[in-house]
């Protein structure tokens, strides 16, 4: 998931409504002439971006009828905007969209059915899973692009240095672990996040979830959520455990923090391969450790399955809609996705773009080991909407400013309101 965590450069709300041509930017669209798209893509603009812009140039060489607009959208603000643009007949021919926000959409009648289009003529070749996970209702509305989950990534040397020859099971096994670091490097062994994605590991430890969407009922606040958010706080404070951050920048401290050796382990997601290796701890590839997260007292582990799909603007006309069809075709062509997951470090989504090259890179090999535990999302449209009233919550409770109880009451009552048919 890029999660709407990274930071990303500020774009103005009337500059990006500039760009959106769904189903009519006619720029360029002279008769005879080419068609040109719109593509919003929601990638780390530093790390990603050059990648998808070079495919991009690529795929308008081989096809002289289509121009792309690249334009490239904060993911914290894509979803909010789409939403916007979509309501307004003013969206761009193909969003980057969040696997969560992939059903959602399509509930609104803002994305294209795919089933039996160019953009899915592969559909064999993808992941099953992931191209369930793109669906709503029985129909397809994405095309699986890159997919994620989180792992605890650590530092080799310094889990070396104090004696520890593998990385925790269990989240208390994880407690132990940083207070042994801590004595014998100094360094602190775990730094925890406050939003709510990276906490959902804690709720699958102890078999729960937010919600329970099959018997339609808020889980949030029941005994087992409670255990499992009681183990999420208790990372907060003791030896070789960082204090919360809560501040605006929390994402970047910790990520800074890790790739300089400052702590030994955090949890995070794939999307950050290439900035470990820019960190001074990782110059040397190999001492990247990646394991499974660490298991609840279910004695399960669990990550959420996050990654992206290409999905076609439901608004756009026949031209567009077919131009962006070729489009989400090649850029999620076995080929396209090798090029990706060579230059972003990022997991293709079918099984032949993993190349003996794609599989040869240490963290996309790393990632792979633990993909067995990531769970799939409910098919729920306002399933990762739930995360929103957590991340209000969360870094209060973190922060000693609310009591877990009391946080996860005001949990449940703003969840009520997003899914008013489920009981609690």
């Amino acid at each position: 998931m890029r999660r709407g965590i990274a930071a990303s450069a500020l774009v103005a709300s009337f500059a990006l409504a500039a760009t959106a041509c769904g189903g009519g930017d006619s720029s360029g669209d002279k008769a005879g002439g080419p068609v040109t798209i719109t593509w919003w893509d929601t990638s780390n603009a530093t790390n990603e971006a050059p990648t998808y812009q070079a495919l991009v140039k690529e795929f308008e060489a081989a096809n002289k009828n289509i121009k792309v607009k690249y334009v490239n959208v904060p993911f914290d603000q894509a979803q909010n905007k789409f939403d916007t643009a979509a309501g307004a007949s003013g969206a761009p021919d193909v969003l980057r969209s969040e696997v969560g926000w992939t059903p959602a959409f399509a509930k609104k009648g803002y994305f294209l059915p795919l089933d039996g289009t160019e953009a899915l003529k592969d559909q064999a070749k993808f992941k099953s899973n992931l191209v369930t996970q793109a669906q709503y209702e029985g129909k397809t509305y994405g095309v699986p692009f890159v997919t994620d989950t989180l792992a605890l990534v650590y530092n080799k040397q310094l889990f070396t240095k104090a004696g520890i020859t593998e990385a925790p099971k269990t989240w208390d096994d994880l407690k132990k672990d940083a207070a042994t670091i801590k004595a014998k490097t100094g360094v602190d062994g775990y730094w925890g996040s406050t939003q709510a994605y990276y906490a959902q590991s804690f709720l699958y430890g102890e078999g729960t979830d937010t919600v329970d969407a099959a018997a339609k009922k808020i889980t949030v606040n029941s005994d087992a959520a409670k255990k499992a958010y009681g183990t999420w706080l208790g990372l907060f404070s003791g030896k070789g455990l960082h204090k919360a951050d809560t501040t605006a920048d929390a994402y970047a401290h910790i990520q800074d923090a890790f790739v300089n050796g400052k702590v030994a382990a955090i949890v995070q997601g794939p999307w950050e391969i290439t900035n470990f290796y820019k960190g001074s701890a990782f110059s040397d590839k190999s001492n990247l450790g990646i394991a499974t997260v660490p298991a609840g007292s279910s004695g399960k582990a669990g990550a959420p399955t996050g990654g992206h799909n290409l999905s076609v603007y439901a608004g756009s006309d026949k031209a567009h809609q077919d131009a962006s069809l070729k489009f989400v075709n090649f850029m999620t062509s076995a080929k396209s996705q090798s090029t990706i997951a060579l230059k972003n470090s990022t997991l293709p989504t079918r099984d032949d773009a993993y190349t003996d090259q794609v599989k040869a890179d240490p963290g996309i090999a790393g990632y792979g080991t633990v993909l067995a535990a990531a769970q799939p999302r409910p098919a729920l449209p306002e399933y990762s909407s739930l995360w929103g009233p957590l991340d209000t919550e969360l870094p209060k409770i973190a922060g000693g400013k609310e009591s877990l109880d009391k946080g996860l009451s005001n949990v449940e009552l703003a969840i009520a309101k997003l899914v008013p048919d489920f009981s609690k």
